[in-house]
């Protein structure tokens, strides 16, 4: 098997390469930036540019399946470029993915592309699962059902498409943890907002695996890529903290000082999403750290 991995240097992307050199499984990975072009016995760069549509067609050389996870990080400020930057990122990159394929022999049968819990509505009471079809009317669900909608025209080329719906993701390399983490290790954390809104979450190694999985075992369709343990914000943050051996002594910081210091992106920390993974489970794979003590212990340990 060889992959074709796009954003193979972000958080997650670089745990599946991790991983596949492990299972000497060969990757070819997509980079705007040519300084990242390197080759080794199982890895090897190639050049694109979905803003100007640019590609090395030479990257689907024995290429059989496509991981997807290119796309600007939704965690630096929504200015009104930025959140045209966070679409187009997604919707150029697929296309450009697409255009190449259509035009150019292959041997690609699967798609495996990230996608975000994010495309969920806001509650504190809905419980979600992959046949939920209401979308949120916040700025990211439009980015995701967007998103999603055109990786799904993948299959008109006559491929196998599976989106993986991705919670927050911990991980002891950086991302929302290591946010959450550094007040609390300086004894300023509190909980956000009314501290009652739902996270749902998953560890970096078991969403590095899912997407190995995903391609093993040809799954197409939709399916949230989440632990069993949701948390409120609340338990979570007294959960790393406990993890750290740090008190909680400050009061919950308050909705309207988050929307006034993080404006629209305040949505990421303040909205709840309770979501459901058994659709994953029932395909037989299991989760490593299906707890969050046991995936706190793990990324918060020195």
């Amino acid at each position: 098997m060889k992959l074709l991995i796009t954003g193979a240097t972000g958080l997650i992307g670089s745990e599946i390469v991790r991983i596949c050199a492990q299972k000497q499984l060969v990757v070819h990975y997509l980079t705007i930036s040519k300084e990242k072009l390197e080759k080794t016995d199982t890895t090897q760069g190639f050049y694109w540019n979905p803003m100007n549509q640019e590609i090395d067609v030479n990257c689907l050389n024995g290429v059989d399946t496509i991981i997807n996870l290119a796309g600007a990080s939704i965690s630096k400020r929504w200015t009104h470029a930025y959140k045209k930057e966070i679409l187009q990122s997604r919707m150029l990159s697929v296309q450009l993915l697409y255009k190449t394929l259509s035009e150019n022999k292959h041997q690609v049968k699967n798609v495996v592309s990230a996608s975000a819990i994010g495309i969920y509505p806001s509650s504190f009471s809905e419980m979600y699962n992959e046949t939920s079809k209401a979308v949120s009317n916040s700025f990211l669900g439009s980015v995701v059902s967007a998103w999603e909608t055109e990786v799904d025209t993948f299959a008109n080329l006559g491929l196998s498409v599976c989106k993986l719906r991705i919670g927050m993701v911990l991980s002891k390399k950086g991302g929302a943890l290591e946010k959450m983490a550094q007040p609390i290790r300086l004894r300023f954390g509190a909980a956000l907002g009314s501290g009652n809104q739902w996270q749902s979450w998953i560890h970096i190694d078991d969403i590095a695996r899912l997407f190995l999985y995903a391609i093993e075992n040809n799954l197409s369709g939709v399916y949230n890529a989440v632990a069993s343990e949701v948390v409120t914000n609340k338990a979570l943050t007294k959960a790393i903290a406990s993890t750290l051996k740090k008190p909680l002594w400050l009061p919950k910081v308050p909705s309207f000082v988050l929307k006034l210091v993080l404006g629209e992106m305040a949505s990421l920390v303040l909205e709840s999403q309770q979501v459901q993974n058994s659709k994953i489970l029932e395909t037989g794979f299991v989760f490593k750290y299906d707890v969050l003590k046991k995936a706190l212990r793990d990324c918060l340990s020195q």
